[in-house]
């Protein structure tokens, strides 16, 4: 989670703590040999922005994994961009919820192998705005209807379980599979 240069660590979505830079983060997952990274900016949405092109390009140039990049993207420009800088698939969460077509349009664009639609569940329902917004969405409804309209992958939050270490809502996990 990606909180300005820094990563950080929270518990349910709050308590944000930092963690490290996010540069330095990245070269330590490129040398213990990571399979994949994902990069959530969890301040764009709620401030109104866009991605942090420049450091998302600073990240890609140290990280030789599949990087998925997410947060305050909401145009096709913003995914091209980020595309454009290194990244291998885009994250759509909160854009995605208040436009649906937005998943069809950017798989359409980029192919469905590039978009990801992240799902943060709290209480049983799908979440906006990283976890602060109530949608009334059923996750497994949600899920499936975003794959429907083009999502390639599917990542799949717990807010209650974030950062609590009592492991996956395998629960939730059966019920979306």
């Amino acid at each position: 989670l990606l909180k300005g240069d820094y990563l950080v660590k929270g518990s349910g979505f709050n308590s944000w703590r930092k963690v490290g830079a996010a540069i330095q983060a990245v070269k330590v997952f490129e040398s213990r040999q990571v399979d994949e990274l994902i990069v959530l900016d969890i301040e764009a949405t709620p401030q109104g922005r866009g991605p942090n092109i420049d450091l998302i390009e600073s990240m890609a140039r140290e990280c030789f994994m599949p990087l998925t990049v997410g947060g305050g993207v909401r145009s096709v420009d913003d995914i091209r961009s980020l595309l454009h800088v290194g990244a291998d698939k885009i994250a759509l969460c909160s854009e995605a919820l208040r436009r649906p077509e937005f998943i069809s349009e950017a798989a359409e664009k980029f192919g469905c192998q590039c978009i990801t639609v992240s799902v943060d569940v709290k209480d049983g329902k799908v979440m906006s705005r990283c976890g602060t917004a109530e949608t009334g969405l059923d996750p497994v409804e949600w899920a499936c209807r975003a794959a429907e309209l083009g999502a390639g992958e599917i990542l799949l939050n717990s807010v209650e379980r974030d950062g609590t270490l009592r492991g996956y809502d395998l629960p939730l996990i059966r019920a979306v599979s």
